[in-house]
């Protein structure tokens, strides 16, 4: 029975339900990406490469070469399907960038962007007679006393 009151503590932490909240719109965010890759971004560049589809890239290593993967698959051929992969790079692309402008935009927002706001941040400076006393002492250690 403890082990499963450790579970239940450790599963209700709040870095877990963050975790689990990151990981459904992860989700959701790949369906976003798979479409924005497969419907906007390569059909415009297979069609620069002169209306070819990245999907039907692909090399028979066995069997029967035909015109697409699904063909080729269904008769039973081995095929190696860089298109595909290529479809897959160009996903990966775009969520590391979505990321990384997301990454950017938090840190703008928690990070001072202009230096006379780094410079209003930054602690006051100590009151004269602090400063005073400072030099005393670094010149009281200077002679060895």
């Amino acid at each position: 029975m403890r082990i499963l009151d450790e579970f239940k503590k450790f599963a209700m932490r709040g870095s877990v339900v963050d975790l689990a909240v990151g990981v459904v719109i992860g989700a959701a965010f790949t369906g976003i990406v798979n479409s924005l890759v497969k419907d906007i971004i390569t059909p415009p560049i297979g069609l620069a490469l002169g209306g070819i589809d990245f999907t039907n890239f692909f090399v028979t290593l066995k069997g029967p070469h035909l015109a697409t993967v699904a063909e080729a698959q269904k008769a039973g051929a081995v095929t190696l399907n860089y298109g595909i992969f290529l479809n897959t790079l160009i996903n990966f692309l775009v969520v590391a960038f979505a990321l990384f402008l997301l990454i950017r935009s938090i840190n703008r927002l928690t990070m001072p962007e202009t230096p006379a706001e780094a410079v209003a941040a930054a602690p006051p400076a100590p009151p004269e007679d602090i400063l005073l006393l400072r030099e005393i002492r670094d010149e009281l250690k200077t002679r060895g006393g």
